[in-house]
């Protein structure tokens, strides 16, 4: 077992905690560690094969049965570990005061003669480890079994029911002697007055409040569907809310932070009532006769205060201080449903769903009048403030959210105004007319919006197109948004028939975009329809770019063209060519597409390539003679390389100028006859030791199998120190998990294993780009990811042409701090050197 992650962890010159111990042959001992850190845990720790496997229990071990406590794995701790006590310093990793708890032996329920440390390895390996406990407090047998479809270090600790289990609640904190939590009590009291500090102390902050959680939000698509993996629930018709309950008090608030408390008041009198700190997520709506949601009723509450106002909610956030948001959606709603029952009131209602049968529920849908339905992956995590493709909704009803532009006079016999002008942002930011709306309109709406509209009025109109209506036009300052339902868009891009619904408080004005569902199913672009000419010339960077066969159809399954690849890449090009700029660029090209021949080309043919394209003569030691390079620094280069038939994008690692000075170093996670999950347990491992070596990485999807991790590092080291710096972090991995990875090139040595591939690090290997699509089933993207989303959730195939784009656009580049990071690599490699030395003392 390798204790490397624990001494990298900790300077054994300023904290007492020991270095290693070696266990006592046929005994076999755990022990549990109450730790006073920044938050109080339990650390429960069992001697396997000499070392200490440990886990984090937040709640600590409990002898109830009923209790479900969950215990996040850690790294091995050293046998010696077994009898530390006191305090870990300040400045230290873990510092606080520890405890030891209780300990004694144990043993395996299912060992029966077999060899001890290969069984309880193998439990471990398989995530269900039985335990008998001899312990001062707690005796008989446990359980540690691994949370499914959640990250590699989530598991329960469970109390089977034997003559030892208790019925009453058990808190691990009645059975901590008083003076060990003084203690821990001191310690941080001083920490926070800066006793012991050379430094003055700081004057007291001010508690900071709750966290503002931000909803995740649903893309919407174009047709329903059936699929194993997914759960279907009502689309409720109202306002997004957020209710954080804790200690018998409720805030209640919008997805833009909007208090509804004093609006909503039995929706916040009834969530107080919950026994447990949660923070929920639901829609406020009014429920009509036949329970379904009403958004003008809901409209009508706050003037008239009648209706049924119902708080829906559909997930859970955080409970009982434990941070949900990593957790399955499916074990998220299973507390949920579970706290809502507790509860049993009718002012807060469970969102019910289905498992894998969508088409039905919308059928079903369509005849109650539903809005629509909402698809979400049964193992998703929450992602927050984002519009995510894991969770999907699809509409029976047209609606859109608008901007409220300005009204025009009334006619007839309506007063005050006579239809609201109505707006949407466009793709650069400005206002676009989308069409008026005088449906839905009563008197009691119209005297409500005359008011609120009078003090934004303003002489100009907000549209740089002039706008035919017929009625003179009141301008207003565009901050109120509306909900309308339609019939349909025009080819124009305006309503159809629009009907008010009312207004939007919930929703801020820089979310108001024209939604458009996309296609379920990958057939074409966000931004362009396949061609119909067959050849087009376009004018790009001041250049003529003559682009042919644009009906070639690249992918025969998606059936998807030459033309709509260009225009792709084009479409992303202000994203991609920042990573091409000053690179050399091997070329992969497929003439007749993913399923024709391919070759290779680096040596490009000067004669027949347009004089505007830039090149760089490169002395090749294999071919023995110069080699023209393409370099792509514009958008007519890179539309004249996809035109070649390049599906990829294969640049260098370093640039003009620094050819022998890679910008970062990268390793690739190629898994060879293995499961996904275990590509994400390798990165996440290797994202652990950088961590710990204070190195930051970025990781994207390599658009085939596996993952990239890239280390930016400014172009200051050499194609050697850093393929060096990666062999020893590859090591590390593999010595860390050498039943799932490998280090050996060759792929018969490799199989069922991940292959942490440092090779690439040398001069002119190239590797796919980020934004790059790859010739392969689908159209997937080698697609920037954050840390967060590498997870046991991850499928490289949900990031391909047809919704990259709008990820940028939802997220931005999330790879642009890669361009400036520079890691002192050297620093880090004295640093590894220094450990190696310590630890051969």
């Amino acid at each position: 077992m390798s204790l490397t992650t624990y001494h990298q962890k900790r300077d054994f010159k300023k904290t007492s905690e020991p270095k290693g111990g070696k266990a006592d042959r046929g005994k076999h001992v755990f022990v549990i560690q109450r730790h006073h850190a920044s938050r109080i845990h339990y650390d429960f720790r069992l001697e396997v094969a000499g070392v200490l496997k440990s886990w984090a229990v937040p709640k600590g071990p409990s002898l109830n049965p009923n209790d479900k406590r969950l215990a996040m794995q850690v790294e091995d701790h050293p046998y010696d570990y077994k009898d530390f006590s006191g305090e870990i310093p300040r400045g230290n990793y873990g510092a606080g005061t520890v405890y030891v708890w209780d300990k004694g032996a144990y043993e395996l329920v299912n060992a029966n003669g077999k060899d001890f440390d290969k069984t309880a390895l193998r439990e471990i390996n398989e995530g269900n480890l039985k335990l008998r406990l001899k312990g001062h407090k707690l005796k008989g047998e446990f359980a540690l079994v691994k949370m499914k479809n959640k990250e590699d270090n989530s598991w329960l600790l469970l109390k089977h029911k034997d003559d030892y289990a208790v019925k009453e609640e058990y808190n691990s904190e009645d059975y901590t002697p008083e003076r060990e939590k003084a203690k821990g009590i001191r310690y941080w009291q001083q920490e926070k007055s800066g006793a012991g500090s050379k430094k003055k102390a700081r004057p007291k902050a001010k508690v900071p409040t709750a966290k503002k959680y931000k909803p995740t939000m649903a893309t919407l698509v174009d047709e329903a569907f059936s699929r194993e993996g997914w759960l279907f629930e009502p689309k409720w018709d109202g306002y997004r809310a957020i209710a954080d309950v804790r200690n018998g008090k409720a805030d209640l608030y919008s997805r833009n932070n909007i208090s509804f408390n004093k609006d909503y008041v039995p929706i916040v009198k009834a969530v107080e009532k919950i026994a447990h700190s949660v923070v929920l997520d639901g829609e406020v709506v009014v429920l009509n006769s036949k329970g379904v949601s009403d958004f003008q009723a809901l409209q009508n509450y706050k003037t008239t205060g009648k209706g049924k106002l119902t708080y829906v909610v559909f997930d859970l956030l955080y409970l009982n201080g434990e941070d949900l948001l990593q957790m399955p959606l499916i074990e998220r709603k299973t507390l949920l449903q579970e706290v809502v029952r507790q509860l049993n009131d009718k002012t807060v209602l469970y969102s019910d769903h289905v498992l894998t049968d969508g088409e039905k529920l919308l059928k079903k849908a369509t005849g109650k009048g539903w809005e629509g339905i909402i698809a979400k992956k049964t193992d998703s995590q929450y992602e927050e403030n984002r519009r995510t493709m894991s969770w999907l909704k699809m509409k029976i009803l047209n609606q859109q959210e608008a901007i409220i532009c300005g009204y025009t006079a009334p006619r007839g016999s309506r007063k005050k105004l006579g239809a609201l002008v109505l707006g949407v942002l466009d793709d650069k930011g400005g206002l676009r007319y989308i069409g008026h709306c005088g449906g839905g309109l009563n008197g009691a709406m119209i005297n409500l919006l005359y008011e609120k509209l009078q003090p934004l009025r303003q002489r100009t109109s907000v549209f740089k197109e002039k706008i035919k209506t017929n009625m003179p036009v009141t301008w207003v300052k565009p901050v109120l948004v509306c909900q309308v339902k339609f019939s349909s868009w025009t080819e124009g891009g305006h309503l159809r028939q629009p009907i008010f619904l009312g207004l939007r408080e919930d929703k801020p004005v820089q979310e108001v975009h024209q939604e458009t569902a996309k296609s379920l199913h990958m057939a074409t672009t966000r931004k362009a329809a396949a061609p119909a000419a067959k050849e087009r010339t376009l004018k790009l960077n001041g250049k003529e770019v003559t682009l042919t066969n644009q009906q070639k159809i690249f992918w025969p399954d998606e059936k998807i063209t030459k033309g709509q690849l260009i225009d792709y890449y084009l479409s992303v090009a202000q994203y991609l060519l920042p990573y091409l700029k000053n690179r050399p660029l091997s070329l992969h090209r497929f003439p007749n597409g993913i399923k024709g021949s391919s070759f290779y080309q680096k040596d490009l043919d000067l004669e027949n390539t347009p004089s505007w394209v830039k090149t760089l003569p490169h002395f090749s030691t294999s071919s023995n003679k110069n080699v023209d390079y393409l370099v792509c620094n514009n958008e007519a280069t890179l539309a004249y390389m996809i035109n070649l038939g390049c599906i990829e994008v294969n640049p260098w690692l370093s640039r003009i100028g620094r050819l022998d000075n890679p910008d970062y170093l990268v390793m690739d996670l190629d898994p060879e006859g293995i499961g996904f999950k275990y590509v994400v347990e390798t990165a996440l491992c290797i994202k652990d030791i950088l961590d710990h070596l204070k190195i930051k990485a970025w990781c994207k999807t390599s658009g085939a199998s596996g993952l990239h991790i890239y280390v930016p590092t400014g172009a200051k080291y050499t194609y050697e120190t850093c393929r060096l710096f990666a062999e020893y972090i590859a090591r590390q991995t593999h010595q860390q998990l050498p039943r799932t990875t490998s280090i050996v090139r060759a792929k018969s040595q490799r199989r069922k294993k991940v292959y942490v591939d440092y090779l690439q690090n040398s001069r002119g290997q190239t590797i796919a780009a980020p934004y790059a699509v790859r010739p392969r089933p689908g159209a997937p993207v080698a697609t920037p990811l954050l840390w967060e989303e590498v997870n046991d959730g991850l499928n490289v195939t949900d990031f391909h042409m047809g919704n990259t784009l709008d990820r940028i656009q939802a997220m931005g580049d999330l790879w642009q701090p890669v361009q400036q990071e520079k890691n002192d690599l050297r620093k880090v490699i004295q640093q590894i050197e220094k450990m190696a030395q310590a630890e051969m003392e």
